[in-house]
């Protein structure tokens, strides 16, 4: 006997804006906003049901608020804190650490493959290698996050643990290029990716009110993970050589890993359901998210340039070799405050408007600051400040697909989302190797390349903000 669903007395000209389990309105956005009289004008219009969440779960207010019980997929319900929550963040802060961190280690590896194992190739051939790397991390987002809605964490977590420690095992053995493509490329990244995309998803089951500043503190770990790794790798490759450096590296992402095995849980239990290609592509027909998708894929394509290439091309200008190999430490080290002090302002002004500053600000930096700057002083300072405007993009992506998500629908829209920069990610640094290659060794045409696609990404994400509430200044 099913029940029917019983509405809240709502003015006439409100009703067209009741949510539905098929469509979600413009006026989702209003969820950032902490005012009680707007969380409660927002409660007014969702649907009271005995069985079934409003379609638009994510756009809920406080369960006190709205009186009858809520199902638990209400992301209201979720408790915003507690020794599981913070305990789930501690693990998913491990896990951005070995999958996200470790990627940002991808400037070193150019500079050293490029002039050791693999000199005899061009920067464009080389840069293959660590665009596979981000391209497999990322590009398997909507198949994980399907098996993260039918199973749960768990099991991707494990088996990603053992590919990731694998792949870069067989990276300290491999001197041949199809061996680093196989191993580090492929085989390391795979693993990365599924370590990354249950991290990412479990906090939002975590985490509503402070959710900005939960994903903060967790992708804080890449942060972490890209000061510390690139340090540890460089020096260690000068002390003890490259394959015991792979295999340290290898060590202590099977230590920190096993920790994110341990502490990371869902608040939702799996909810099994068969495959439906449909249930990839569904996203794509709303305004809203394919604008998000092609800022994400233009900011994508400038966004991993400097990360790449900032060792090379300082070198280039004559920066001393041992101070060059700092920058990407720095530039990760500044990423941290850039993912949590920005997270914690999104929940204050609103995900998508910190989002859309930190993004015009990130390709604001690489022409006005990295194109003209030659002398080791702007090239610190940029490394400093675009680790930072950068940083911010990484925290608040997510946050901003679970605004206007169904919570129990997470898992493939980020996926999705994922894995359609993935394909920017894949291309974005052999077309800057080959920029390089065009302007005879300079770096311009790189430069102007990255700075153009970080703006046009910014303006796209604009242009959805602008989709959910037009030209008012509030908070979204």
């Amino acid at each position: 006997m099913t029940s029917r669903p019983s509405t809240l007395s709502l003015a006439p000209d409100d009703k067209e804006h009741i949510p539905t389990m098929e469509s979600r309105t413009d006026d989702d956005s209003h969820s950032n906003s902490s005012d009680p009289a707007h969380e409660a004008t927002e409660a007014a219009s969702i649907p009271v049901t005995s069985q079934q969440v409003p379609a638009d779960a994510e756009k809920g207010t406080d369960p006190s608020k709205t009186g009858p019980p809520m199902s638990m997929f209400d992301p209201r319900q979720n408790p915003d804190g507690g020794r599981e929550a913070w305990l789930c963040i501690l693990g998913c802060f491990c896990a951005l650490f070995c999958s996200f961190g470790w990627i940002n280690c991808i400037g070193v590896f150019q500079d050293y493959y490029q002039t050791h194992q693999l000199k005899e190739y061009s920067p464009s051939t080389v840069s293959w290698i660590s665009s596979l790397e981000t391209f497999f991390m990322f590009f398997f987002g909507p198949v994980i996050g399907k098996v993260y809605d039918n199973y749960g964490p768990r099991v991707l977590l494990i088996v990603g643990t053992f590919l990731h420690v694998f792949g870069l095992m067989m990276t300290s053995l491999a001197t041949e290029y199809y061996q680093f493509v196989l191993s580090q490329g492929i085989c390391s990244a795979i693993g990365a990716s599924m370590l990354f995309y249950p991290a990412m998803t479990t906090v939002t089951t975590w985490f509503f009110k402070k959710r900005g500043l939960a994903f903060g503190a967790m992708a804080a770990g890449s942060s972490l993970g890209g000061v510390i790794l690139p340090i540890m790798i460089s020096r260690m490759i000068n002390e003890v050589g490259f394959g015991w450096a792979m295999r340290t590296g290898a060590f202590l992402i099977l230590f920190l890993m096993i920790i994110a095995n341990l502490t990371i849980t869902s608040r939702l239990p799996p909810q099994p359901k068969p495959l439906e290609v449909m249930e990839f592509i569904r996203p794509l027909k709303e305004v809203t998210y394919d604008l998000v998708a092609i800022g994400a894929f233009l900011f994508f394509m400038g966004m991993f340039l400097p990360i790449n290439y900032v060792i090379l091309e300082a070198t280039s200008h004559g920066m001393n070799p041992n101070l060059a190999q700092y920058l990407v430490s720095i530039l990760n080290a500044a990423s941290l405050f850039g993912r949590t002090i920005p997270g914690y302002l999104a929940d204050k002004v609103g995900r998508f408007n910190m989002l859309v500053i930190m993004c015009y600000f990130t390709g604001i930096l690489i022409l006005a600051l990295w194109l003209p700057g030659t002398s080791n002083a702007a090239i610190i300072v940029f490394a400093a400040f675009y680790g930072f405007a950068s940083g911010a993009f990484v925290s608040l992506l997510p946050s901003a697909i679970a605004q206007i998500s169904d919570v129990r629908q997470i898992g493939v829209r980020t996926g999705t989302m994922f894995a359609i920069i993935s394909i920017a990610a894949l291309i974005s640094n052999p077309i800057g190797g080959q920029l390089i290659t065009m302007w005879d060794g300079k770096y311009t045409g790189l430069q102007i390349f990255g700075g153009c696609m970080t703006l046009g990404g910014a303006t796209f994400l604009l242009m959805a903000r602008i989709k959910q509430e037009g030209f008012k200044l509030v908070v979204v």
